[in-house]
């Protein structure tokens, strides 16, 4: 049996005592099993948002087959529901490789080998591969700091700092800006993404790095993405024992900052 008080659950169980074949008592086990809980809904509700975002691409995929396998679409329209396909199909290998990297996060089984890493050039790579979505939206996008080395594993800290600037991009505005910052403050570094785009609602900032969790879910669905990006941030800077401070308003932009410790 299940009692929820003052927002703490416990078990209870019960147990006969028997002595010399009759009934004597009973002892009775009470268990705090809050965090069981919390984690049981977490993984419900993880795999519920899972089906439900591994359907929407498959149903798109099937019904464009479909309809090309049922000669319901001119001989020219065919490469434009190819590339829809392919586009789908795309979306939904992203989503699983996503899937799978918070997967090994939650598991801890995502190898660190940690290496001393400048986040400053890494942040360079980093913008150099977002120049095409950034040039195609008239973003302007600046780097500021200084070479800063943390230790931690390349592979994680470049895939933080991608899913931050890519969203700095994706929920940007037409000739908007795109800030990052990267510098030693005492016995840390901090890096710091700030954008001019569209902003977080006050009642949302906190759930934005929860998985799959959208602020805007009529604009964000526009929006190519797995809603994993900062779910996968929120576990890296975990695993690098970074802390991450997220500043937002609506209209305004949004700024999110790691604290990551000095190598």
């Amino acid at each position: 049996m299940l009692l929820n008080y003052r927002r703490t659950t416990y078990q209870f169980l019960a147990h006969p005592v028997c002595y010399e074949l009759k009934f004597s008592g009973a002892v009775l086990f009470i268990l705090d099993v809050t965090d069981r809980q919390a984690a049981d809904q977490v993984r419900r509700e993880f795999t519920a948002n899972v089906s439900h975002e591994l359907k929407t691409p498959l149903q798109s995929i099937s019904g464009y087959a479909e309809i090309i396998k049922n000669g319901l679409v001119k001989p020219e329209d065919i490469p434009q529901f190819i590339e829809r396909i392919h586009q789908e199909a795309q979306r939904l290998i992203h989503l699983v490789e996503d899937i799978i990297k918070i997967s090994k996060l939650d598991e801890n089984k995502t190898p660190m080998n940690p290496e001393p890493v400048d986040l400053y050039s890494l942040s360079a790579e980093v913008l150099k591969r977002l120049q095409p979505q950034m040039d195609g939206m008239r973003l302007k996008a600046e780097l500021h700091g200084e070479p800063s080395l943390v230790l931690g594993s390349k592979v994680l800290l470049e895939e933080m700092i991608f899913n931050l600037c890519d969203n700095a991009v994706k929920y940007n505005k037409l000739d908007g800006l795109i800030e990052v910052t990267v510098q030693s403050k005492g016995d840390a570094v901090m890096f710091r993404v700030k954008d001019t785009g569209m902003g977080i609602e006050l009642e949302d900032q906190n759930r934005v790095f929860e998985r799959f969790f959208r602020a805007d879910k009529t604009h964000s669905r526009k929006i190519d993405g797995t809603g994993l990006g900062l779910a996968i941030v929120k576990h890296g800077a975990r695993v690098h024992g970074a802390s991450i401070d997220l500043l937002s308003k609506p209209g305004k932009g949004t700024q999110i900052s790691i604290l990551f410790p000095k190598l």
